[in-house]
């Protein structure tokens, strides 16, 4: 089961089943998923991402994707946390990273935020040796927030099923460590 991460101004919790509201009206909004699907996703396409992350959140064998609710409100902004990518197998095994959050709640430093929170847990918690996190290039707000975490150049690559060009960044448990990584 995963642990509930708090911040100072975001609670990181395990998903639940009453979340599909709230996260299908997320889901929708076409920026949400404009990386990779170019669109919003639909209710029942919502319910099988929230299927998984339920069964993620109750195995002890696979890290899980966290619910992030903004502290101060109480309101589900988006998800954030740490993912087997097996949509990608030349990665693995390997662990990311990952963060979306509603537009309302972009450009407020939530996405650094919440996910330097999932390293933690990765790192400190789950003893991970390296996490990876993985993007479009288009996607340059997604880039900024890895700067900041202090993920490396990577490489690059395409998602096998979208064919579309994706860039594998890296960061290691000793650089995360030793703070060798950009101020958060």
């Amino acid at each position: 089961m995963i642990e509930t991460l708090e911040t100072e101004r975001l609670i990181m919790r395990p998903f639940n089943a009453d979340d599909i509201d709230e996260l299908s009206r997320l889901h929708a909004e076409e920026s949400f998923w404009w990386f990779p699907l170019r669109r919003g996703m639909r209710r029942e396409e919502t319910a099988r991402f929230l299927d998984r992350a339920l069964d993620d959140s109750a195995s002890r064998e696979r890290p899980a994707l966290h619910a992030v609710v903004e502290r101060s409100t109480g309101v589900l902004i988006g998800w954030a946390g740490l993912a087997v990518p097996d949509f990608l197998p030349e990665v693995l095994p390997a662990v990311e990273v990952g963060w979306r959050l509603g537009s309302d709640h972009r450009g407020h430093g939530y996405a650094t935020e919440a996910a330097s929170a999932a390293l933690g847990w990765g790192f400190d918690g789950l003893r991970l040796d390296s996490i990876i996190s993985i993007f479009e290039p288009d996607n340059v707000a997604s880039g900024r927030v890895m700067d900041r975490l202090g993920l490396g150049p990577g490489f690059e690559t395409s998602h096998p099923a979208l064919h579309l060009p994706l860039v594998v960044r890296t960061i290691t448990a000793d650089d995360w460590t030793t703070g060798n990584r950009s101020s958060l």
